[in-house]
Formats: C-alpha cells, structure tokens, sequence
C-alpha cells in the first residue's frame, strides 16, 4: 500500500504516518456534519464493514486522558478500557476537553498525530485484518492502514475493549 497525500501538506494524522514512513492510503468521503455515529456514516459511505473501521474515542482513565480504538460496530467497554490501561475506574471524557488535548475535533479525532500523545488502547479485533480504516484528522477521510503500523506509531496497548460487535 503506497502512501497517498492530499493536497498541501495533509492532516496531522497523515503527515505522522509519511513522516514514519509506512504504508496508507486516503480515502475522502462525503459527509453532512450532521450524522449521529460519524463511524457508521463512514463506513457506510467507504463501503467498509462496520467491523472494519474504527472510531477514536477519548475516555479518563483515573483521572488521566486515555485513548481507546474501537470498531463502529461496537461500543466500548469502559471497566475493560480502565484494566487494560493499568486503572481502576474510566469515563468518556468531555468532548470540548478531548479536542483541545488531541487538536481534532469530535468526528474527526485520529489516534494518530495528536496535540498530546495519549496513552492509547487499540482493541483485540484490529489484528484480524489486514488494513484497518481510522479517522484521518478531519471529517470526511478516513486512513487505511495495517493494525500493526497504528499499534506502532501510537504506542498503544491491545486489548479487548470492544463489546457488542455486530456482524453489519
């Protein structure tokens, strides 16, 4: 998979990935603002199973701003986010918060070139697919990529932090 640039200089998100020299491509969507899950819009709209492209959620894991990537198709499992980030209690943090930490905003929050580094949480289903599809730094694009070059460049831990997986 080559890297592929939109014009200028990109997002945060894809200049992080060309700058660790892996593997992405791009994939532009369009998109109202005004979706309800901005994941399942995205998918629908790629084309892409539900299970396939994942969603950047920003939780506080003990009080600390923790990452979790989990598929459309499922929510995340707050107790297991809280264990597999070494803490004892998680809650989603506040949207306006997660944004000014991460510099994206919420439908376009990437787990890659973030403001802020973040302790990130990828779930256990990622590794079953050759390229997963995460937020590319803004709404409407979306960066394929292999789960192992995400899990890399954003130091993130793997577990199952997913629960209620479809098979949409």
């Amino acid at each position: 998979m080559a890297a592929k640039k939109s014009g200028g200089k990109g997002t945060p998100a894809t200049v992080a990935a060309t700058s660790a020299g892996i593997g992405f491509t791009l994939h532009p969507y369009e998109t109202t603002g005004g979706e309800e899950s901005y994941g399942e819009a995205a998918a629908d709209a790629l084309g892409v199973p539900h299970e396939r492209l994942f969603k950047t959620l920003v939780a506080e894991v003990d009080g600390n701003l923790t990452v979790a990537v989990v598929p459309v198709s499922a929510t995340l499992d707050l107790k297991a986010l809280a264990g597999a980030a070494g803490g004892k209690r998680a809650a989603m943090a506040d949207p306006a918060h997660a944004e000014r930490v991460t510099g994206y905003v919420r439908g376009g929050i990437s787990p890659l070139g973030q403001r802020k580094r973040l302790p990130t949480v990828v779930d256990a289903s990622a590794s079953g697919f050759p390229t997963i599809y995460v937020s590319a730094g803004r709404r409407g694009l979306q960066v394929e990529l292999a789960p192992a070059d995400l899990i890399r460049l954003t130091g993130a831990a793997i577990a199952g932090i997913a629960r209620g997986r479809s098979s949409a």
